[in-house]
């Protein structure tokens, strides 16, 4: 992962919005707004880090419930 270019861009646009098709607990997602908290990028925040994950629920076998649990 290209840390120092996420924390760029996030000084730049003080915005932070993280999208992934997995849970929200260990993700990726989770790794990155964890990593702005503990670097300089911070403080450039403008407003809330937004994660848009899968629903907290177990996958569902029907092929139309499991389109319906991922983003």
């Amino acid at each position: 992962m290209d840390r120092e270019s996420i924390i760029k861009s996030v000084m730049k646009t003080g915005r932070l919005v993280t999208v992934e098709d997995g849970y929200p607990t260990c993700g990726i997602g989770a790794e990155i707004c964890g990593m702005m908290m503990e670097s300089k990028a911070f403080d450039y925040l403008d407003a809330p880090v937004e994660r848009v994950t899968a629903w907290d629920v177990l996958l569902p076998y029907a092929k139309n419930l499991e389109q319906a649990t991922i983003p």
